[in-house]
């Protein structure tokens, strides 16, 4: 079983505010992130799919669709916009990472005719990182599956 994964990297601008908190609330949570006029950020994301070499292709997935599917599902939505304001998958979202990452995940999820999802990193610029596994993943199903996976022979 492999791990295959292409990454891409995006620039935005954004606000860390929440609704349910005060101004105070807010800015002692996310700090300057919580400016009214925002900031950005540089963010690098990193999509791993998983799965066993195609006999016929030499190949897990191709690397070229890959990175199409993140260029459209991702890359074009997000680059250069406004992640509170211009991004339709995240109205009324708060778009720290860990929610980038959760949104992400939905989109890309669906397409599995390019390969079967395994987990998705995103990280502003090299010093804050997440990495999402999926609604429905605990350790221990990541790591059966893994082994699981790696016990199944070659197709």
């Amino acid at each position: 079983m492999f791990l295959i994964k292409v990454r891409t990297r995006f620039s935005a601008a954004l606000r860390l505010y929440s609704n349910e908190m005060t101004e105070e609330e807010n800015f002692r949570l996310y700090g300057k992130c919580a400016s009214p006029n925002g900031h950005g950020h540089d963010y690098d994301v990193e999509v791993a799919f998983m799965g066993d070499i195609d006999s016929r292709t030499g190949m897990v997935a191709n690397f070229y669709e890959l990175q199409k599917l993140l260029d459209s599902e991702i890359f074009d939505r997000v680059d250069h916009t406004n992640l509170n304001t211009d991004v339709d998958f995240l109205k009324g979202v708060i778009p720290t990472t860990e929610n980038l990452a959760k949104a992400f995940w939905d989109l890309l999820e669906p397409h599995r005719e390019v390969g079967q999802l395994f987990s998705i990193s995103v990280g502003e610029r090299t010093n804050n990182l997440v990495t999402y596994f999926g609604p429905d993943a605990n350790l221990n199903d990541i790591r059966t599956k893994l082994l699981r996976e790696s016990a199944t022979p070659n197709q």
